[in-house]
């Protein structure tokens, strides 16, 4: 259900973006999403169809490009993408993050987040 609130959510932006810009519509939206929001892409573009209609939005493409998560390691100082390994706990993603190299705890660099990397409209 989260993949509903945050396409509400980036439809939402867009929306006030073309408002902002006087843009009578929007033809292309890129959005980067990290593959740890663990949001379905395929739910994304179908939420965005659905709460694009009859808006400026609507018919607009989509595009959306998947960003693999980077890490920070304090321990051994590793830097770098790691292997998504998942355990399905009654149903729920819960991804395991640990260093590659030793095997600790890491920080999360990159690909925990969405971005709306590009907006194009006519005005």
């Amino acid at each position: 259900m989260h993949e509903y609130l945050t396409t509400k959510q980036i439809v939402d932006f867009v929306l006030n973006e073309a408002e902002k810009h006087k843009a009578k519509k929007v033809l292309e939206v890129q959005l980067v999403i990290g593959k740890l929001t663990v949001l379905g892409v395929e739910q994304v573009k179908f939420y965005y169809e659905l709460l694009t209609k009859e808006t400026v939005m609507e018919n607009s493409k989509l595009t959306i490009e998947e960003e693999e998560p980077l890490v920070k390691c304090e321990n051994c100082g590793y830097n770098g993408g790691i292997n998504l390994k998942c355990e399905d706990v009654y149903h729920f993603f819960i991804p395991v993050l640990s260093c590659p190299k030793c095997g600790k705890p890491v920080k999360i660099v990159k690909g925990k987040e969405v971005l709306v990397k590009s907006i194009r409209v006519a005005v």
